[in-house]
C-alpha cells in the first residue's frame, strides 16, 4: 500500500508546486481550487460579500454594488449580513457538495471590517465545521488580527502585494487609513509595506498558508516583480499570484479614467516566467468576484438569492458526511467508494505524527483509506471534549462529547496519542475503533499498517456512513 506525502489524491501526489509544505499543509493546499493547479478541477469556493468598508484607495479598484454583469474583484450584487452569509453558505453546501472553501474577499478588506468579518467567521467554524476559512486582505490590518485568525481557523490567507518600493506604492495606492490618520505618497507606502511584511511573517511561522496576489501595472510595476516574489517567498509565502491589471474605462476606476495600459498575454507569461525561477507562479486565477460561487470560472451566485434562503436549513452533519465520501472519491479517483474502504480520523497537531489526546484535540483530521492508499479528505473543527478544569460540569462535557460523536458518527476509527476510559467505551458503542497504539509515531505509516491489519482479517462489515 502507498502512502501519498502530499496526501492530496492519487492524482496529485508530489507535485513539485507543494515542495517544501509539511504533508498537512500540502493536502490544505491541495483542496483548495485557488491554491491547486489540480484542486480547482475538483473544488468548489464560496465568498460571502460581509466586508463593505475599505481602509486602502487603490487606483485599479472600484467597488461596485448591485452589480451583476461585471466579473472582477470589488464588485457583488448584494452586501450580506454575517447572519445572511452563514445561511447562504449552509444552502450552497447543500446545492454544491463539491464545496471546500468559503472565505471572505470583499468588497473592501474584511480586516477593515474587523466585527462584521469575525462575527462571520466564527458562526461558519460553528455551523459548518469541515469547511475550510479563507481571507484576502491588503495586509494593513493584518499584524493586529493574526491571533484571532487562527483561534477561528482560517488555515489559508490571501495578501496582496504588489511592490516593494515606496515610491511605486504611492503610484498606486491614493490613500491609506489607519489609527483614525489618512496617509498619502510614500509615506503611505512605507507603512503598508511595513505591516504586510509583519503580518505575511507571523502567518507563516504558525502554518497559515499564504498566497501573494499581484496586481501587474505595465510601466509602474512590472520591472521590480521578480523582486516581490523572492521576497515573499523569503518571509514565508508560498505561492505568487500575479494578476493582469484590468482598467477599463467603463470600470471607473482611476488607471481606467487615466488610460493606464493593461498588460498583454505577452508581457503577464514574461512576468511569471521570470518570477517562477523565485517562486511558485499560479496561472489559473480568475479574479473573482467577492460574491463569487461555485467552480473556478464560472459564478452561481444568481442562483442563490437572498430571497431563496430557507426557513429552516437543513441538518449540516449529514451534508457534511455524503460531502465526506464525495471528496474521497474524487482524491483517490474513485477507489474509496469500494465496500472495504473507510474513513478514519486522526488527532495531530501538524499532520505528521499522532500526537493529541483526544480529550484536548480542537481538530481531526479525516483520512480515506482504499486501494488507492492513505488520502487526506478534510479536517473538522470538533468541541475540546475535556479542559482538564474540575470546575466544568459533567453535562457540559456530556454535549460535548455527544456533539464530538455525532461529527465522527461517519469514521471506522480514530487515532490519538490518549484516551480516556469514557471516551473510548462511548465510541466503541458507536462502533468506531479506538486506536492508541500509533502515538507519536507518523500518519501515514500508522494508518497504511492498520488497514493492511483490518485487510487481513476475516471480513469486516463496515459501518453504514453516518450511522450513530
Amino acid at each position: 500500500m502507498t502512502a501519498c506525502p502530499s496526501a492530496s489524491g492519487a492524482a496529485g501526489c508530489r507535485t513539485s508546486q507543494f515542495n517544501g509544505l509539511t504533508p498537512l499543509q500540502a493536502s490544505k493546499a491541495a483542496h483548495h481550487p485557488c491554491y491547486s493547479v489540480n484542486g480547482h478541477h475538483r473544488y468548489a469556493r464560496m465568498h460571502l460579500a460581509v466586508a463593505p468598508a475599505c481602509n486602502l484607495q487603490c487606483n485599479y479598484c472600484n467597488r461596485k454594488y448591485d452589480c451583476s454583469n461585471e466579473s472582477r474583484p470589488g464588485v457583488v450584487s448584494t452586501l450580506l449580513t454575517p447572519e445572511q452569509a452563514v445561511a447562504q453558505a449552509r444552502q450552497v453546501a447543500a446545492a454544491i457538495p463539491q464545496l471546500s472553501v468559503v472565505g471572505i474577499a470583499g468588497p473592501g478588506d474584511p480586516l477593515a471590517n474587523m466585527t462584521r468579518t469575525f462575527n462571520t467567521l466564527t458562526q461558519l467554524r460553528e455551523q459548518l465545521p469541515d469547511v475550510k476559512l479563507c481571507l484576502s486582505t491588503n495586509g494593513l490590518l493584518l499584524p493586529d488580527a493574526v491571533d484571532r485568525l487562527l483561534d477561528v481557523g482560517v488555515d489559508h490567507v490571501t495578501v496582496t502585494l504588489n511592490t516593494l518600493d515606496p515610491a511605486v506604492a504611492a503610484q498606486i495606492y491614493a490613500w491609506l487609513w489607519l489609527d483614525g490618520e489618512r496617509y498619502t505618497g510614500e509615506e503611505a507606502g512605507r507603512i503598508l509595506l511595513a505591516r504586510q511584511e509583519e503580518g505575511i511573517r507571523r502567518l507563516t511561522e504558525r502554518g497559515v498558508l499564504v498566497k501573494i496576489n499581484s496586481v501587474l501595472i505595465p510601466d509602474i510595476n512590472e520591472a521590480s516583480m521578480l523582486a516581490v516574489s523572492e521576497k515573499v517567498r523569503e518571509w514565508g509565502a508560498f505561492l505568487h499570484n500575479i494578476m493582469p491589471l484590468i482598467a477599463r474605462p467603463e470600470h471607473g476606476t482611476v488607471f481606467g479614467l487615466q488610460g493606464q495600459p493593461e498588460p498583454d498575454a505577452d508581457c503577464m507569461a514574461r512576468v511569471r516566467s521570470r518570477c517562477g525561477q523565485a517562486m511558485p507562479q499560479m496561472s489559473h486565477c480568475q479574479q473573482c468576484r467577492a460574491d463569487a460561487i461555485g467552480m473556478l470560472g464560472e459564478d452561481r451566485s444568481q442562483q442563490f438569492p437572498l430571497s431563496a434562503l430557507p426557513a429552516t436549513p437543513q441538518p449540516y452533519t449529514p451534508l457534511m458526511h455524503q460531502r465526506a465520501q464525495l471528496h474521497a472519491s474524487m482524491a483517490t479517483l474513485g477507489e474509496s467508494e469500494e465496500p472495504d474502504a473507510c474513513l478514519v480520523a486522526v488527532a495531530s497537531s501538524h499532520g505528521d505524527v499522532i500526537d493529541q489526546h483526544f480529550g484536548h484535540a480542537q481538530r481531526f483530521q479525516i483520512y480515506s483509506l482504499s486501494a488507492a492508499g492513505v488520502v487526506r479528505v478534510n479536517e473538522r473543527f470538533t468541541p475540546q471534549y475535556c479542559h482538564g478544569s474540575a470546575e466544568c460540569p459533567p453535562e457540559e462535557n456530556g454535549d460535548r462529547m455527544a456533539r464530538l460523536l455525532e461529527l465522527l458518527a461517519d469514521v471506522q476509527a480514530v487515532f490519538c496519542a490518549r484516551i480516556g476510559y469514557g471516551p473510548w467505551q462511548q465510541l466503541e458503542q458507536r462502533g468506531i475503533q479506538p486506536c492508541v497504539e500509533g502515538a507519536w509515531q507518523n500518519v501515514n505509516e500508522v494508518l497504511a499498517d492498520w488497514w493492511q491489519t483490518r485487510q487481513a482479517q476475516p471480513a469486516v462489515q463496515p459501518k453504514a456512513q453516518g450511522a450513530a
